[in-house]
């Protein structure tokens, strides 16, 4: 099949056409606006569901029935369980069972404990799926052995993909801790509690048809509800519905490297030598090893500078919850609970407060929380002498991460990346990323081991770390010391001709796209 590129506004050439649908390309950060109604689902009436309130049915394959599950239906789920989860796989099963293909995955994130979906991508049963595809999944992908074009989404975009239409999704499954025959459902409760389920708020209020499924059934009513019974067809009772104590992964533990921990604890000497860090200040740190220890460091910086914060964002872990619990933040504003200790604190503190996509990084909405965060600290695979940065592929070119927040993170007022100079004796720091998933224009600091380099568009930060005891450099500079280090400048991916995957910037636009690697 023919693939008809364009070339976009980043100057990457990018695929028009997605799985037979028109796209448009990227235009510049902030200059594409749609000028349309939002998208919405059908009609239910009251006539149609059980007047006692009670949807709960015998198993999964009765529910997928119920909604009228057929060939090429969306089939959307969300990530609150991270590795954990027990749900997406019986529910392709169940799909194989009842003979339907061509199916589309849409699901707010895959991991390794996804990897059985391969079976039913080689069936024909899911075509394609479009959704951050962690591991397993994102290598099947690089290698084009999926159908479909895969489409990854910021974690904002997903959610403006469903609201404008873009996306319409046919039943959405939702796994839920616990809930009540009703529907109504919540995170932070029950034997198998994960914390939020923002990323299921869209499903649950776009869909045609919406199924939860919980191994913690409770008398009605439900509270503090997360999800609405009001949107839901369907309840299904499980023995178990996730495994809550595999939310906490490799990615999401302090970091021990030496070098990490440096580049740690300069990202936040530069918070505070910049003047970020002061009353009422916010910041965001990523779910990394390294985001985590910089959350330690700061946070210690603040007891010494008597500092307090108004607000932390962020996936919550046990290092923002001691934050909050000593009082060095007001609140703690979780998009998505990293650990126990997070979902505990969210049951037990009304000032760690559950959010979603909606509100932290809907780009089409009235505004959202990102851009109001002095600082977030973010993690890349790659990053260019023009600050443009790669969060989904490595220099060999295959699709191994999500995209998650990250996009989203980039509008909050001063962006840092602290990041190793080289991995596996390959640069980091490159002429030209591999994938573009952010505009340079929006990051503001690279923060290495062996500097700092600043984005040369912000002369404000320049002027406040003139004399810095901290090694600011020229990123030009470092680019050549870790290539003089490594031997060399890394080796262009071996890629085809062929997209595998699209990559969407925040407001619905294609930024760039993955080819097939070996191709």
């Amino acid at each position: 099949m023919t693939q008809n590129l364009t070339n976009n506004a980043a100057g990457r050439m990018v695929p028009s056409t997605i799985n037979g649908v028109k796209h448009p390309p990227f235009s510049g950060v902030g200059k594409y606006k749609p000028y349309r109604r939002k998208a919405a689902p059908l009609i239910p009436t009251c006539v149609d569901y059980p007047t006692d309130g009670n949807k709960v049915v015998s198993d999964l394959k009765t529910a997928l029935q119920k909604c009228g599950l057929k060939d090429g239906m969306t089939i959307s789920s969300h990530h609150h369980f991270r590795n954990g989860d027990l749900v997406a796989n019986q529910v392709f099963d169940t799909a194989a069972e009842l003979g339907v293909k061509d199916l589309r995955w849409f699901p707010s994130a895959s991991f390794p404990c996804h990897a059985p979906i391969i079976k039913h991508l080689d069936s024909g049963v899911i075509h394609h799926i479009e959704g951050s595809m962690n591991g397993p999944l994102g290598d099947y992908c690089s290698e084009g052995k999926m159908r479909g074009m895969a489409v990854l989404r910021s974690h904002g975009g997903r959610y403006q993909a469903i609201q404008d239409g873009e996306v319409h999704i046919d039943i959405a499954i939702i796994t839920a801790p616990t809930t009540d025959p009703f529907g109504n459902a919540t995170g932070d409760q029950g034997p198998s509690a994960c914390g939020l389920l923002g990323f299921a708020l869209a499903d649950s209020q776009y869909a045609d048809r919406v199924i939860i499924v919980t191994d913690n059934l409770i008398p009605f009513p439900c509270i503090p509800w997360q999800i609405h019974g009001n949107y839901v067809d369907c309840v299904v009772v499980l023995d178990k519905a996730g495994e809550p104590e595999k939310i906490v992964s490799g990615t999401t533990r302090i970091t021990k490297s030496p070098d990490r921990l440096l580049i740690a604890e300069y990202a936040a000497r530069f918070v505070a030598e910049a003047g970020i860090m002061q009353d009422n200040f916010s910041f965001q740190a990523g779910a990394g090893g390294t985001s985590l220890a910089f959350s330690i460091f700061l946070a210690d910086m603040m007891r010494e500078k008597g500092v307090k914060a108004r607000y932390v964002r962020g996936g919550s872990n046990k290092y923002l919850v001691e934050m909050l619990e000593e009082g060095l933040t007001d609140y703690l504003l979780d998009g998505q609970t990293f650990d126990l200790d997070g979902v505990r604190s969210m049951r037990e503190n009304p000032r760690h407060i559950n959010t979603s996509p909606f509100t932290s990084y809907n780009y089409h909405s009235k505004g959202n929380f990102a851009s109001l965060t002095d600082v977030a600290v973010l993690g890349a695979t790659e990053v260019d002498v023009n600050f443009n940065a790669n969060v989904v592929t490595h220099s060999d070119g295959k699709l191994l991460h999500g995209i998650g927040g990250w996009q989203n993170c980039l509008f909050g007022k001063c962006t840092m990346l602290p990041i190793p100079s080289f991995r596996d004796r390959i640069p980091v720091i490159v002429d030209e990323v591999t994938t573009l998933c952010g505009p340079g224009e929006l990051i503001d600091v690279i923060v290495t081991e062996r500097g700092i380099a600043i984005n040369p568009q912000r002369t404000d930060l320049i002027e406040k770390m003139r004399g810095s005891s901290l090694p600011i450099v020229n990123i030009h500079d470092l680019k050549a010391e870790v290539e003089d280090i490594c031997g060399g400048k890394p080796t262009p991916p071996n890629t085809g001709d062929k997209v595998v995957a699209a990559i969407k910037w925040v407001d619905g636009t294609v930024i760039d796209c993955v080819k097939q690697v070996g191709g």
